[in-house]
């Protein structure tokens, strides 16, 4: 059986993709700061699979350690998946308007836990494994009030391929899902009506073709591969939860 760990998992696209993969027969490790929805996503995915839910804030060391441990106590990781994110706030500030203590807390969630997170995992990585850090076009685009994430998910993507440099034993990427409706991205637009934005799961059947093709590590949009069914996902209701991040 192969296992995969994904951070942020409890609701949006980091649910989507460990629904997906808990029905293709992966075990599972996930995580998320709030409990509630975290418990409600693992009883749902222990129906079809393996299981282990860990609370906790990926920018927390202790917590990064156990998410690691508990994720590996049966075997070596198949998959990493980085997609806890901090957005920077409802509604996003200018850069002039974006303060120390807010853009740190973007930098510790959006690029030194996953830096840190995979380099306590190399180790514990069966050859071949596979790296997936979930970054953004507004990692490659400029927009107003985005400059804040958006040099984070830079950041993620210069990352991601020094690490395909270093470590050319495993693959590495950084991956744009596009817009999705997801809590996150309405906090981006408060007030406004996203319904026009696709549902996680549609950009899922994206994921699964990476896998599956494998192609070289680098910078992947999900547009450029994606198989989508937006009749079924577009029947969903959009994801509630904690406003200012996937790691909800």
């Amino acid at each position: 059986m192969p296992n995969a760990l994904i951070t942020g998992a409890s609701v949006g696209l980091g649910r989507a993709i460990a629904h997906t993969l808990a029905q293709a027969g992966w075990s599972l490790t996930i995580d998320a700061r709030s409990r509630d929805p975290l418990r409600t996503t693992e009883q749902a995915l222990a129906r079809v699979t393996a299981v282990r839910a860990i609370p906790g804030d990926v920018t927390d060391p202790a917590h990064r350690a156990a998410l690691l441990a508990a994720a590996t106590e049966t075997g070596p990781l198949d998959l990493l998946v980085n997609n806890a994110s901090e957005l920077g706030g409802s509604p996003l500030p200018r850069l002039r308007d974006l303060d120390a203590a807010a853009y740190e807390r973007l930098w510790q969630t959006n690029v030194l836990a996953p830096q840190q997170l995979t380099r306590a995992a190399l180790s514990r990585l069966n050859p071949g494994a596979v790296i997936l850090n979930i970054s953004s076009d507004a990692g490659a685009e400029h927009y107003e009030q985005w400059g804040g994430y958006g040099s984070t998910k830079a950041a993620l993507d210069h990352q991601t391929l020094t690490w395909a440099a270093e470590e050319p034993q495993f693959t590495w990427y950084a991956v744009d899902p596009g817009d999705l409706r997801t809590a996150m991205h309405q906090a981006a637009f408060p007030g406004e009506d996203i319904t026009d934005r696709p549902m996680p799961e549609t950009a899922v059947p994206g994921f699964l073709r990476l896998l599956d093709l494998r192609p070289s590590s680098g910078r992947i949009r999900i547009a450029d591969l994606a198989i989508t069914d937006t009749a079924s996902a577009d029947e969903q209701p959009a994801d509630a939860g904690d406003p200012v991040g996937v790691n909800a």
